[in-house]
């Protein structure tokens, strides 16, 4: 059998939604000769392991690091061909897995994918999202990068719903190393040295809630927001440069 792994790095507000996050992992139907596995990680040493009894669900925890690090920490646990990420809050809606490995499959120079996603509401309506999607089809490097840069830190796809090959994940150092905008950093890099792929059918319903990471004050903190998205930029653009330039013959 061939593996997807998906991670989920989980702090303690979102325990509760666990439950929720792995009834929309059960339903996946997969594609033939292939299964999923799910590495979840808590950040912090003092969890309850979780009770599904599921051969498929691993837990570990960790001294608390943050989301990049936790995050980084499940995929060092996986045995999959691609990482898929699941944030502990959200669900994966019907046939997301299978889109996914599809198009990975399909296409040998796409090295990672995005798609569409929905905003799930505390009283539990779904909403799309208050911006638009691009044309479904393959994202050319640096395409993500420039639509970022010229359109006010607004990304025209969302990083929560990436699914990756495990050997380009492992090359761009996993999440990036930030306190917050972790996936946006490692989106960044995937886009600099790989076509990537958008698939517009939704494959995420993402949480809306006073506990999540976006809607605390400091993520939109106009300071720190320059900071981290600086480094995010000049990182990509750096190794913009670096692929830009000739190699040498030894």
């Amino acid at each position: 059998m061939r593996t997807i792994s998906v991670v989920t790095p989980v702090h303690p507000p979102h325990l509760s939604f666990l439950a929720e996050a792995y009834e929309s992992l059960r339903a996946q139907e997969m594609p033939p000769g292939w299964q999923w596995e799910w590495l979840i990680q808590h950040d912090g040493e003092t969890a309850a392991e979780p009770p599904f009894e599921d051969p498929r669900v691993s837990f570990a925890s960790s001294p608390p690091a943050g989301e990049a690090c936790t995050r980084n920490m499940a995929v060092a646990r996986s045995t999959g061909e691609f990482v898929r990420n699941l944030d502990a809050d959200d669900q994966l809606t019907a046939g997301a897995l299978r889109r996914d490995i599809a198009v990975l499959l399909e296409h040998e120079r796409v090295g990672w994918v995005t798609s569409s996603a929905r905003d799930l509401l505390p009283d539990g309506e779904v909403v799309s999202r208050a911006f638009g999607d691009p044309d479904e089809g393959v994202l050319e490097p640096g395409q993500v990068l420039d639509a970022f840069t010229g359109n006010e830190w607004r990304l025209p796809v969302h990083p929560v719903t990436l699914c990756v090959r495990r050997d380009l994940l492992l090359a761009m150092g996993g999440w990036m190393a930030l306190p917050r905008s972790a996936d946006t950093g490692l989106l960044m890099a995937l886009q600099t040295v790989s076509a990537g792929y958008f698939i517009a059918t939704p494959s995420l319903l993402y949480r809306k809630h006073p506990a999540q990471v976006t809607a605390q004050g400091i993520h939109n903190d106009p300071v720190d927001k320059k900071l981290r998205y600086g480094m995010i930029v000049d990182r990509a653009q750096a190794l913009r440069s670096l692929l830009a330039q000739p190699t040498t013959p030894r």
